[in-house]
């Protein structure tokens, strides 16, 4: 198990990916302790908010490979990929749901005024804007590079 734990602590490219993460999902806590002036626990491990955590982590990802095994290499292709398709969902598709869930919330809320409705609560902050997956990003990169330039020299 030591054995395990020496090789991740080496691993360059997990640890700035992982930073990445975690200081975005500081950045989200403070930045909604900011704009509510309460603390919500919630944005620890909650999707949505600034900046975008997931996006954070696959940019993070894609250019540690980047820089330590080049932009020509095959795993460069595949993190770039999955950074892709995690922007995209992030900006896209979870920002179209939780606009719906938005929207549903709200008829069910006038409905329990004339009809008997259980009040089910949509979770509705689930996708990110524009600004906010890019904050992701850059934050990603600078932590790859930041690690890059602070363990490789």
């Amino acid at each position: 198990m030591t054995d395990l734990m020496v090789a991740f602590s080496k691993n360059i490219v997990l640890l700035s990916s992982l930073t990445a993460w975690l200081t975005a999902q500081v950045l989200k806590s403070l930045t909604a302790y900011w704009r509510h002036r309460e603390f919500r626990a919630e944005r620890l491990t909650g999707a949505g908010g600034m900046p975008s955590s997931h996006t954070a982590l696959v940019v993070g990802l894609a250019s540690a490979v980047a820089f330590h095994n080049g932009v020509d290499s095959p795993l460069f292709a595949i993190a770039m990929v999955l950074a892709g398709i995690v922007m995209y969902d992030a900006a896209g598709v979870r920002r179209a749901a939780g606009k719906q869930a938005k929207v549903i919330n709200k008829l069910v809320r006038e409905l329990r005024v004339e009809h008997r409705i259980n009040e089910i609560r949509l979770k509705e902050l689930l996708g990110h804007t524009p600004l906010e997956v890019w904050a992701g990003a850059l934050l990603g990169f600078f932590m790859a590079y930041g690690f890059d330039r602070f363990y490789s020299h």
